[in-house]
């Protein structure tokens, strides 16, 4: 259950100014400036230095699909850091977030008002302030139940309570998730 977290990158990722490289011999060749050694890339893959040597020269040019998947997770993760370190510090100083969802969510009311969950499926803009929570609790390795909480807690207060102006004392908890995604 690492839908906040996987949507997080995937939002860092769409930040890119440039595509990664496609080819395989390109990744492999940013992967060994990037790690310095044959050896680490291979540690980093989990294969041997004689197969990121293989691949760096066109010896072998197709690797089994697991292998493939690793190579591009590795370059996507090392690729442009400043670009994606910049759109963060961005989003949670001055723009903010924008979180889509369909979920479960579950409310605590006052007495006379429905507290019953129910699927929902929103788009909600959350405030600068939400986005620095929720970045800070990404890279201390918060657990997926914090970063909910966070994101129920904004939503609860810029679409449920409309900022005070309605639903005063509701409490909003995001239960489960069918589909997340966090633009910024």
């Amino acid at each position: 259950m690492r839908e906040i977290d996987d949507a997080l990158e995937r939002a860092g990722q769409e930040a890119f100014t440039r595509e990664p490289p496609k080819t395989l011999k390109g990744r492999i060749n940013f992967l060994l400036r990037t790690l310095r050694t044959a050896k680490a890339v291979a540690q980093e893959l989990g294969v041997t230095a004689d197969s990121v040597n293989r691949y760096r020269r066109g010896a072998r040019k197709n690797p089994p699909q697991a292998v493939a998947d690793r190579i591009e997770a590795a370059v996507r993760a090392r690729w442009q850091p400043q670009v994606r370190l910049r759109r963060r510090k961005q989003a949670a100083t001055s723009t903010g977030i924008t979180v889509e969802t369909r979920a479960r969510f579950g409310y605590t009311a006052p007495i006379g008002t429905t507290d019953d969950g129910r699927f929902r499926r929103l788009t909600v803009h959350l405030p600068p302030e939400y986005a620095d929570r929720l970045f800070a609790a990404q890279r201390r390795g918060a657990g997926d139940q914090e970063m909910r909480d966070i994101i129920a807690e904004g939503m609860g207060e810029v679409y449920f309570r409309d900022g005070g102006r309605r639903a005063e004392g509701l409490e909003v908890q995001l239960n489960e998730i069918d589909y997340f995604d966090v633009s910024f």
